[in-house]
């Protein structure tokens, strides 16, 4: 499985999701999405890839999956990865087996997310602590082409990587590893009676974005 991205910075959430929900966009999951990242204690192969543990969190529920991530490269304009994927039952006890068999937790990621089905892509809205707002969409390079004008965002916009994300987003966005962050509670809704209500978040310092 290849993932295929391009994410774009959002001027104003409410009008945007909007957007794609007035396109036929279908809301999937609105809620917190907790990443954590996993190395070998012994010292990783840095050709190896990737290790992940993604939580998906909300008062309706949620699910784990754990994901191999392969080195991204560009291809054609698209940010491009190999990812191996499969869902979890339970969390704690993946996270156990990783420390047990020496893996260490090297970074966690916590945002804030509403994630849309659109045809054949994905567009998923990402609150990060001390940071803009962004929107990755995913999917195959025409899905994702169809896709985009369904935000109302300008096609320019939508950048390869996440070097070119932190050159427009600027310091804000400054990646540092190892750092957890903790978000206040937030309510994220569907645009009927939409709010996006973020109490003072709490950051200890810049968050890194790779994803």
């Amino acid at each position: 499985m290849h993932e295929v991205e391009l994410k774009s910075v959002v001027d104003d959430l409410l009008l945007r999701r909007r957007h794609v929900e007035e396109a036929g966009g279908r809301l999937r999951f609105t809620g917190t999405m907790v990443d954590r990242y996993y190395t070998l204690e012994s010292g990783p192969d840095r050709g190896a890839g990737r290790l992940r543990v993604r939580a998906y969190k909300a008062p309706a529920g949620g699910w784990t999956e754990l994901t191999w991530k392969g080195g991204a490269r560009l291809e054609h304009g698209y940010k491009v990865r190999e990812e191996l994927n499969t869902r979890v039952e339970d969390e704690a006890t993946l996270r156990n087996i990783l420390e047990r068999t020496g893996f260490e937790e090297s970074e966690c990621i916590t945002r804030e997310i509403a994630w849309y089905v659109f045809g054949d892509a994905t567009l998923r809205f990402e609150q990060f602590p001390c940071m803009d707002l962004l929107v990755e969409v995913e999917g195959a390079p025409g899905a994702i082409e169809h896709a985009i004008p369904a935000t109302g965002i300008p096609r320019e916009l939508a950048l390869l990587d996440s070097a070119a994300r932190r050159l427009q987003l600027g310091p804000r966005s400054t990646g540092l590893r190892g750092l957890e962050a903790r978000l206040e509670p937030v309510i994220l809704q569907s645009h009927q009676g939409v709010r996006w209500t973020r109490s003072a978040s709490r950051c200890e310092g810049p968050v890194t974005t790779s994803a």
